[in-house]
């Protein structure tokens, strides 16, 4: 039984069929990496910005967006996409750069919607009027980490909880479906910390989440502090354990994209539990069934588990 609504399940729900995200690298800058804030970036970011670092390499993204597209369509030919702007921050720089982006992967062969991954503090109305706009399915992916801004400011991330909140509202009373993105095990945080974020977070005006556990990849601020002894990444038990906890007080209504982070394995360091996706997932069902937990245990759901969660196609 699936105890959580994963993004599959939306879209087999919204479709019939399977939609797969295809992430892509725009080329995006970031205002806490060229100066504009900083040029260190937070503290658990790497020089790809999350990403596959594919547009330094020079593949423009039709020639990224095919490579994926065939994969996938030789496993299932009805099978729809996403692209999904992920690396760095894709709302930063003028609008019309915005706009340009936008249309080009708007008009990828077989595109069903898009994704756009930023930061708060990288959107003004006229940008959000620009994604309200478009004729497609859309997610608006925003990385607000922690409600906390002791700890904000400890990652160097370079913007408080307010900025947060005004851009989930901004969207939100256009109609943009924010997908909302917290991380477990932060410096200096634990599960109370996580859980106060959680609850933030769900008082906002959000329709998705994407809950990421810290690792710690090459060549980071972060990995200094590992290497001194300063930090150590959750067990995997404790991040189970958090997911335990968080997921019974999320509303059933909302899609989960993510409960997992998914380092490329060149830049991971630590731990090494992070790279084991099936092998997380498959913990938590273990979890979660033998506690009699699911999403929205806690809130709207306490009698049963909704038969939404269940769903064909993988996303």
């Amino acid at each position: 039984m699936q105890r959580w609504h994963t993004l599959a399940a939306h879209y087999n729900h919204l479709c019939g069929c399977r939609v797969q995200k295809i992430p892509l690298d725009a080329g995006a800058s970031c205002p806490n990496r060229d100066g504009t804030i900083s040029r260190s970036g937070c503290t658990f970011c790497n020089a790809d910005g999350s990403g596959s670092g594919r547009a330094k390499l020079g593949d423009s993204l039709l020639q990224q967006w095919n490579a994926k597209r065939a994969v996938y369509l030789r496993d299932d030919p009805n099978t729809r996409f996403i692209a999904y702007l992920q690396s760095f921050s894709n709302t930063y720089g003028p609008q019309k750069h915005l706009q340009q982006l936008l249309q080009t992967a708007r008009d990828l062969p077989d595109c069903f919607g898009l994704a756009v991954a930023t930061r708060p503090d990288c959107l003004d109305a006229p940008k959000l009027d620009l994604l309200a706009a478009l004729d497609c399915d859309l997610w608006l992916e925003l990385g607000l980490q922690t409600v906390h801004n002791a700890t904000l400011t400890l990652i160097n991330r370079g913007h408080n909880a307010s900025a947060s909140e005004k851009s989930v509202r901004m969207a939100a009373q256009r109609g943009i479906a924010v997908c909302a993105h917290l991380m477990a095990g932060l410096p200096g945080e634990d599960e109370r910390h996580f859980m106060q974020s959680i609850d933030w977070v769900l008082s906002l005006p959000i329709r998705g989440l994407k809950l990421h556990n810290v690792y710690v990849p090459k060549g980071t601020a972060l990995a200094g502090f590992y290497a001194s002894g300063q930090y150590h990444p959750l067990w995997r038990d404790e991040y189970v354990d958090m997911l335990c906890a968080a997921l019974p007080r999320i509303p059933s209504n909302i899609v989960i994209h993510r409960l997992q982070s998914d380092p490329a394995p060149r830049e991971l360091l630590a731990p090494a539990w992070a790279s084991d996706k099936r092998g997380l997932l498959g913990d938590l069902r273990r979890a979660l069934g033998a506690r009699d937990l699911w999403q929205g245990k806690a809130c709207d759901c306490p009698v049963v588990c909704p038969a939404v969660f269940g769903g064909a196609g993988v996303v």
